[in-house]
């Protein structure tokens, strides 16, 4: 797994954050930008920074801690094979003065791993959160659709390497999760996730891959991830690209909907490719894969405890639902 910010305290984060900050200065060095602004976007796994030019172009400045490099130039590859391939705005990195489009930073964050700079063309759009118009979710599952689409088309080189979202990256997950959930678990809530986790290891155990179901995602296209120029949805933040089942992919960006609005980005997704017939038990597992994922991803982070204490009266209800078999992702369900 990928090293990120180990964040942990108030104190750590705002080290991070000057650490952070001096690596971002350093690296707009090694490009030949005429920039005028620089300012602090967000710290997760990477930190990123907005970088104003002074011909008016918005460009995303991402600090990576200690990484791994092929990984991050993959990354790349594939969103410019995305670009050639489909008429989706995505993502495009920018390359140094040197010509790389990954520029290894040393000596910024205390230690003797790397810490790696690179820079992206920004995606214009806005985020609508959860105020969406139907069209506007249908073309969600439609955008998903195409972007797996040109997955199945693409043939990684020899050396693109980029992380697989399965069994053994869950498992990682949840033993995450076992070190940091007392910060808002009780310990029968952490029985309940225990169960759920079981179950979906067995789903996922009995899965089979080939070319209609598994191949390169986005990993991580929830709402936040989703920008609208019009009708019409972008998708940013390709930072957990990999390999996974698209299936998974689909629950990540439906999660963050209401029941009707899941049902229209199925209906937008079945409009260009057609899922398992089995595939609403698959998605299923997948969604609660992906919410126990980001429970432990967010687990650590002292920023984050007062939300995920909020979230746990319904969290928790769909794990109930799952565990019993009782549908729950299109239908609204009792807290």
């Amino acid at each position: 797994m990928p090293r990120t910010f180990q964040i942990s305290s108030e104190e750590n984060v705002r080290k991070i954050l000057a650490n952070s900050k001096h690596a971002a200065l350093r690296a707009l060095q090694s490009y030949d930008l005429d920039w005028d602004h620089i300012r602090f976007n967000q710290l997760s796994d990477t930190c990123t920074f907005v970088v104003q030019t002074s011909k008016s172009q918005t460009l995303l400045l991402r600090i990576h801690p200690g990484m791994n490099k092929e990984e991050l130039r993959s990354e790349l590859v594939w969103l410019d094979v995305l670009n050639r391939l489909t008429n989706i705005p995505v993502p495009q990195g920018v390359p140094n003065r040197h010509g790389d489009s990954v520029l290894e930073l040393k000596g910024d964050h205390g230690d003797d791993l790397p810490v790696y700079a690179t820079l992206m063309r920004w995606v214009d759009g806005i985020n609508e959160g959860r105020e969406l118009s139907e069209e506007q979710v249908f073309n969600e599952g439609v955008l998903l659709a195409k972007l797996h689409h040109a997955s199945r088309q693409f043939e990684p080189p020899a050396d693109f390497t980029r992380p697989e979202w399965g069994l053994p990256s869950f498992n990682a997950s949840m033993e995450r999760l076992a070190e940091h959930h007392k910060a808002f678990l009780s310990h029968d809530g952490f029985a309940l996730y225990q169960s759920a986790a079981e179950k979906v290891r067995t789903h996922l155990a009995g899965l089979v891959k080939d070319t209609t179901n598994y191949g390169l995602i986005h990993g991580d296209l929830h709402q936040g991830n989703i920008v609208f120029d019009g009708k019409h949805p972008r998708p940013i933040d390709f930072g957990r690209c990999g390999f996974g089942y698209f299936l998974y992919d689909v629950a990540h960006t439906i999660l963050g909907l209401y029941p009707a609005q899941r049902k229209l980005v199925l209906e937008g997704y079945q409009s260009i490719r057609k899922p398992a017939a089995d595939g609403l038990q698959e998605l299923e597992s997948f969604a609660v894969m992906a919410m126990l994922e980001n429970f432990a991803h967010h687990a650590p982070d002292p920023r984050e405890t007062d939300s995920l204490k909020e979230e746990q009266s319904y969290a928790q209800a769909i794990l109930r639902h799952y565990l019993s078999g009782s549908p729950f992702l299109f239908q609204a369900i009792e807290l």
